[in-house]
């Protein structure tokens, strides 16, 4: 439930444990994660050594959890106005992971945020406009987290602390402040942890993009492409089987950008995504894959 200086806080049956890992995790190179299934050997009614990770669905070195249903994106149109092109970087992270997005559009109460809907309206990812602050949306919300394993993130100061207290008032998670002079909020979040909010929902706060902002891309250039589910109905249709969707002619990716089909800021994103994954070394990438 909650990873603190290499002590992991874990929930059994009737107790939550305050557990080391074993030595040779850190031999192997493994280090347990929030979200993670484990085996642990009690030493006391309180404590324990965890014994045994068992097979993850997922895993995400940036918010450090595992298991994860779904990667919950709050973005915003007001103070501060969420850059699509992180939210990009992290949903190809979310695709190649296999994990579920949902988009959450706060502030709802300031700005409707159209223009972010628009972005998003062809990928089929849920998108929820809410307001922390006066409840809009967050019923709807509620319904749509259920029984699942869901990690928040977005910008410094976009209200994911706010809304998880939304959804679970008692919970009481510090909020920052947004600056007006910066645009964006003062980090209150500094480690991964799961709020158990009933009826099987598991909420995780993290400390949000900029975590993401100075990583490097994991991806091969050519894996990108998959990795944009509204870009699936055009990519076998164009006239290259090799096609960038870049600069080749008969490309049904980027005709379907002119048609409106693919939302331009969405391809944008794509090119600089590509660009980025062309200066690692194949090696490098096909070493951890």
């Amino acid at each position: 439930m909650r990873a603190i200086s290499g002590f992991y806080y874990v929930r059994s049956a009737d107790a939550l444990l305050c557990c080391r890992a074993r030595g040779r995790f850190r031999k192997d190179g493994v280090t347990p994660l929030v979200g993670d299934r484990v085996t642990v050997i009690p030493d006391s009614a309180d404590a324990g050594v965890i014994d045994a990770i068992l097979p993850r669905k997922n895993a995400f070195d940036r918010p450090a959890a595992a298991n994860v249903d779904y990667i919950v994106m709050l973005l915003s149109a007001a103070l501060p106005v969420t850059d699509p092109f992180l939210v990009d970087r992290i949903t190809v992270r979310c695709e190649k992971n296999r994990c579920g997005v949902l988009l959450v559009i706060n502030k709802c109460d300031l700005d409707p945020g159209k223009r972010l809907r628009d972005i998003y309206a062809a990928t089929g990812y849920g998108v929820y406009p809410v307001s922390a602050l006066t409840g809009q949306g967050v019923e709807t919300l509620r319904r749509a987290l259920a029984g699942k394993v869901c990690c928040f993130t977005g910008n410094s100061g976009v209200g994911k602390s706010s809304l998880i207290n939304a959804l679970a008032p008692g919970l009481d998670i510090p909020v920052g402040e947004v600056s007006r002079k910066l645009g964006r909020g003062r980090h209150t979040t500094r480690h991964v942890e799961l709020f158990d909010i009933g009826g099987g929902t598991l909420l995780c706060d993290t400390p949000g993009f900029a975590s993401f902002e100075d990583e490097r891309s994991p991806f091969l250039p050519e894996e990108l492409a998959g990795l944009f589910p509204e870009f699936a109905p055009y990519v076998r249709s164009c006239r290259f089987d090799d096609c960038t969707h870049r600069a080749e002619p008969g490309c049904a990716v980027r005709e379907a950008v002119d048609a409106g089909a693919v939302h331009p800021s969405r391809y944008a994103s794509y090119l600089r995504l590509y660009e980025e994954a062309g200066k690692r070394e194949r090696w490098e990438l096909e070493t951890k894959m």
